[in-house]
């Protein structure tokens, strides 16, 4: 947030550093509000590695005090308007385990990740672009995980690609230094675009995939399709199909139940 002097007032500006729109909102942190056109809590799309002017907030004469203000943003438009496409495999072998699927009860079941996909395979196997796109934000330089929620949950690395209908597809628990691709470059379906790994709030080494989109403030995972593969769900696996178990290089293991994507929900529902 930028704020400058105006005539009897404030602005208050919204610089966006990403490769892609982002939302916001501002508000007071507590008390009341200012007097400021429009009102707040005040709402803004901001267009990649663009500035929008928020609010400006009023200082009638005489008036003394202060305000603390709090701007929240929110990546991708509320416009946007995801069309059914498929998406490849975002691996390069052409089968894969999954681990945990669509409304997986481990952590597949808040808005952001709850039709996302866990795929197990070992730390620094190669992450391919899912659907062509530009890099809008990625995250690489974080080691380690954990299982506290709280605290590693924004410690994982990753990468974030927009796509030209307004979805975005995150890519996460890579490895440091993992990301291979910069912000702002455009990649194509196929292309490698990071490495795998096992940082943040994560058992053990996997990649995350998930296709989101901004619902006005709140970024909310949809269901996408995906070609058939060999495949596995962990929480909610079909009757029948095999558990297995492996270990990562700490140590800590991961149990997986092996079937086909065929049997998932992955269709746009």
């Amino acid at each position: 947030m930028r704020i400058e002097a105006g005539d009897n007032g404030y602005l208050a500006w919204a610089d966006n550093l990403l490769a892609g729109p982002i939302e916001v909102r501002l508000d007071v942190a507590g008390g009341a509000p200012p007097p400021s056109q429009p009102l707040l809590p005040a709402r803004a799309g901001v267009a990649a590695a663009g500035s929008t002017l928020v609010a400006r907030l009023q200082a009638p004469a005489g008036s003394e005090g202060w305000t603390r203000l709090r701007l929240r943003g929110v990546p991708g438009s509320s416009n946007a308007r995801p069309r059914d496409v498929a998406y490849r495999l975002p691996l390069a072998q052409p089968q894969a385990c999954i681990d945990q699927g669509f409304e997986g009860e481990y952590s597949h079941h808040d808005a952001e990740n709850r039709y996302a996909l866990d795929f197990a395979v070992p730390v620094g196997t190669p992450v391919l672009a899912a659907r062509d796109g530009v890099v809008m934000q990625l995250q690489d330089g974080y080691r380690g995980h954990g299982l506290d929620r709280a605290r590693d949950a924004s410690r994982a690395n990753y990468i974030r690609i927009l796509h030209d209908d307004g979805s975005m597809a995150v890519y996460a628990h890579l490895a440091e230094a993992g990301v291979l691709a910069g912000v702002g470059q455009r990649v194509e379906a196929g292309q490698r675009i990071g490495l795998s790994g096992n940082t943040g709030y994560s058992t053990a080494p996997h990649l995350h995939f998930a296709v989101q989109v901004n619902r006005g403030m709140q970024l909310e995972a949809i269901p996408f399709r995906m070609p058939a593969a060999q495949a596995g769900t962990g929480a909610g696996a079909p009757a029948g199909a095999q558990a297995t178990s492996s270990s990562s290089a700490d140590g800590s293991t991961r149990s997986r139940h092996c079937d086909s994507l065929s049997s998932m929900p992955t269709e746009r529902r």
